[in-house]
């Protein structure tokens, strides 16, 4: 899916813009229309040509030249610029004329396989219809206020050519559906050329009498249940062509690098928010009528080779999971002051309807088995989150007994805030368990085969991991869901243990380390623990109004006391956010996602007693289509579990992806120069990977003969950076020594045995001691052992190891190489072959003609 364009510029005059846009390689553009005579309607023309850089200059001088006025004569003389922009988010109309709103400025965030993510840093807001026409409303001015609350430049994210709404799973396996539906959805596509007529004649396999090679490029259809800003774009999404639709994701995007012995290896985080049912934390709670959850995040790990950029040739790891509100009609009412209202059931669901659509909805996108986390209270003086609780078990139980014994819905009930109470038990200790129960049963993504090592090394973890094996590699099926009342601090630690035992896997299937297990204290989980916390207080940021109260620190009991006051400050900073600001912001919600929509026949959105009837559309009709109570799942999903039903190789899924032909030296599938942009002059301060957090050097000890794999156990006095963030001293050493003293050692299997009756043995190796160090795969003794097979050196080099080095033989064309490029350099150019000329040819007809 590399076919983009990014607008550049907007040039306008009286009565039009003209929005232009191009590649990254600035050789293809675009000019789209728009007519400012309309005072309400919005007129977008698209002659869906795509323009050279020559072509575009005379286009834009003819229009200039010939929309400029008499000379005495007032007005404006011809086009010029209004803004440079990176991207369009939408159009949006209150009582008035439409706006258009921009990207003017841009952050990288993180890239994958070449493709590159971006977060928003600033937008601009552009009123479309001219002032001659415009016809004023008093309440225009509020609308747009209201609108612009919601600061775009806070954590959303998008890209030109990577598709952020789905998972890196679905992205990579979307390219390995059979041929036959290819050929079936190209065929019903509306067909398109991207190149001009005279090109399309050009084939330069023709005088070769070769046969003519087909490119293709994916354009996929976005799952709009993350985009937000789908209902912007839904007025020119059939006028314009593809390439304009730039879809935004909210929530949370970071990289850090990890170096293993100088091998970089890029851990991403990307959380996407869900777009419906959304809002603040007390104004949006359980579920709407049509199965979405409040604070719905869907959270993706991706672990890779960045030695590799290449999708195909690169070795990538993902693994996806989920927190969400408890799926059921229940409210707190914040009509008095209280820290924390009570919990009231809104309907009478005895059936569970709402459960089963939100279950539904996660068979379709994750497959099977679906494993809820609760982790509400269960012993409280006075009933409070046990409703929750008590309402849930009873729900997934009704659903469970009409689906299929192997396909049915894991519950896991525990009461996280009672053991984190408790001196006898460690919750993480408890939480990893659950952890390697989970990913054992799910499986990760990966897009390789095993490893041969792993058939001569094997491990009992990795004999049983679940998930569905395929020729390329592992596919996930399933998806944890994990939930507390709020689902901000408790649900992040627990993501948290999820994640850093599904990244031991990772690793470990990458051949990094030898066995899927990693210890805390160690450079690669510190950087993960970061990694997690920021993900987490962005999320907490954007439902709760503050950051995280309780770490990972927290529950690991080595948090200074100093944290507590910081503590104090976050609970008092969500207090004021929920009682003060919280409805501003939810209206603001409702304006920018068009839940509400402006009119002059209905009240305005600040006369609403309440937006229940806004997001709970279904509720209004009086002839509702309500499923099956028994047969509670879509069309087809119980066919192919417990492969998810979206990532399925069938016409249903196929209608959703477009198919396009290009040529093979199209800018728009070359990564190359998209990602290196060797025509233009940069600096290593721009570059993003030196920006990046590196666990060398931010974690690594800076004192010489320490070991330097990520993997080892440091104390934390030996650490590059302290349990609190900032450099270490021998205040903040002593107090974390003390800290770390004063907590409660790990339990017993007896005492952990009898807390409850499902927990599993601890996660041993083969010794049966508890492992204290994962290390790298030792290649270097499985090549000195002689009982080891020989492997075939993936090196050039014949002898390539730390006691001795041989150089490599040079064949004739290799030496050819240099031998030209030599001459070049003096001077002397070697003559041009007939694979240079066309492919110069093409260049320059591309760049200048």
């Amino acid at each position: 899916n590399s076919f983009f364009f990014q607008p550049i510029l907007i040039s306008f005059h009286y009565q039009r813009y003209f929005l232009v846009g191009s590649n990254q390689a600035q050789t293809k553009h675009r000019v789209l229309k728009i007519d400012r005579t309309e005072p309400k309607d919005l007129v977008i023309i698209d002659d869906k040509h795509v323009y050279s850089q020559q072509e575009v200059r005379e286009l834009l001088s003819r229009l200039d030249l010939g929309n400029r006025t008499k000379i005495g004569q007032k007005g404006s003389s011809g086009l010029s610029r209004a803004v440079t922009a990176c991207g369009i988010v939408g159009f949006v109309r209150f009582l008035e004329g439409y706006y258009i709103v921009l990207i003017t400025k841009r952050r990288k965030m993180a890239d994958i396989g070449g493709h590159s993510i971006y977060k928003i840093e600033d937008t601009t807001m552009i009123y479309i219809p001219n002032d001659s026409v415009r016809v004023t409303h008093p309440d225009e001015a509020r609308y747009v206020r209201i609108f612009q609350n919601v600061d775009l430049s806070s954590n959303f994210y998008f890209s030109y050519s990577y598709d952020l709404s789905h998972s890196l799973q679905y992205n990579l396996t979307l390219l390995q559906r059979p041929f036959e539906l290819w050929s079936s959805a190209a065929a019903s596509a509306e067909e398109e050329v991207h190149t001009h007529s005279k090109q399309d004649s050009f084939d330069i396999f023709e005088d070769e009498g070769l046969p003519t090679q087909v490119v293709y490029g994916l354009q996929n259809e976005p799952y709009y249940k993350y985009v937000w800003n789908g209902k912007l774009l839904e007025r020119v999404k059939d006028v314009v062509h593809h390439d304009w639709l730039m879809y935004i994701i909210h929530g949370f995007c970071g990289q850090s690098k990890l170096l293993i012995y100088g091998r970089p290896v890029h851990i991403t985080l990307i959380a996407r928010r869900s777009s419906r049912f959304a809002g603040t934390r007390f104004l949006k709670r359980g579920a709407n009528c049509e199965g979405d959850v409040a604070n719905e995040v869907e959270t993706e790990q991706i672990v890779h080779d960045a030695s590799v950029m290449s999708f195909t040739a690169g070795s990538y790891s993902s693994y996806v999971q989920v927190r969400g509100s408890v799926p059921l009609y229940w409210s707190q009412d914040i009509s008095t002051m209280m820290p924390k209202p009570p919990i009231r059931l809104d309907q009478a669901d005895p059936f569970a309807h709402v459960a089963a659509l939100h279950f539904d909805q996660m068979l379709q996108r994750f497959g099977s088995p679906i494993i809820i986390l609760n982790l509400v209270k269960k012993r409280e003086k006075r009933k409070h989150e046990k409703i929750l609780s008590e309402e849930l078990y009873p729900a997934v139980i009704n659903l469970n007994q009409f689906l299929p014994p192997d396909h049915c819905i894991d519950y896991i009930a525990w009461d996280m805030a009672r053991y984190t109470k408790s001196k006898l038990c460690n919750v993480l200790d408890r939480l990893s368990m659950i952890a390697e129960n989970v990913v054992k049963r799910t499986g990760f993504f990966i897009n390789r085969s095993d490893f041969y090592s792993h058939t001569l090394r094997p491990d009992d973890r990795w004999g049983d991991l679940g998930g569905k094996i395929t020729s390329s590699g592992r596919v996930q099926t399933g998806v944890l869901r994990t939930n507390c009342v709020d689902c901000l601090d408790r649900t992040n630690t627990a993501q948290f243990m999820v994640g850093k035992c599904a990244l031991a896997y990772q690793l470990y299937a990458l051949g990094m380390i030898d066995k899927p297990k990693l210890q805390f204290d160690t450079d690669c989980v510190r950087l993960f623990e970061e990694l997690y916390e920021d993900h987490g207080d962005t999320l907490s940021l954007q439902y709760g109004g503050s950051q995280l109260v309780h770490r990972v620190k927290t529950y690991r009991k080595i948090a200074p006391w100093t944290q507590h006051s910081k503590d104090i400050m976050q609970t008092l900073s969500r207090y004021y956010s929920n009682a003060f600001s919280d409805a501003d912001r939810q209206d603001a919600i409702n304006l920018f996602l068009q839940v509400y929509q402006p009119s002059e026949c209905k009240p305005h959105l600040w006369e609403l007693p309440t937006d229940f009837y806004l997001h709970q559309r279904s509720t209004m009709g009086l002839h509702q289509d309500r499923r099956s109570y028994t047969l509670w799942w879509s069309k087809g999903v119980l066919t192919y579990l417990p492969v998810p039903y979206d990532e399925v190789a069938c016409e249903d899924t196929m209608k959703k992806v477009d198919v396009k032909r290009v040529n093979r030296f199209d800018e728009s599938i070359d990564i190359y120069k998209e990602f290196f942009k060797p025509y233009e002059l940069t600096s290593f301060d721009d570059t993003f990977c030196i920006a990046m957090t590196n666990s060398a050097r931010e974690f690594m000890p800076k004192t010489v003969g320490v070991d330097p794999s990520p993997f080892t156990v440091r104390k934390p006095e030996e650490t590059g950076k302290s349990v609190l963030g900032n450099k270490t001293n021998k205040e903040e050493t002593l107090l974390q020594r003390k800290t770390a003293a004063s907590a409660p050692p790990p339990p017993s299997e007896e005492a952990i045995s009898s807390t409850s009756e499902d927990d599993s043995e601890e996660d041993r190796d083969d010794d049966g001691s508890v492992s204290q160090r994962s290390t790298p795969i030792k290649l270097l003794t499985d090549h000195l052992d002689p009982r080891s097979p020989r492997f075939e050196p993936v090196s050039r080099f014949p002898e390539d190891s730390a006691y001795a080095v041989a150089p490599p033989r040079v064949d004739a064309d290799g030496r050819g190489v240099f031998e030209s490029h030599v001459l070049t350099g003096r001077g002397q150019g070697r003559v041009l072959c007939r694979d240079d000329m066309l492919m110069y040819r093409e260049y320059v007809k591309n760049r200048y003609m």
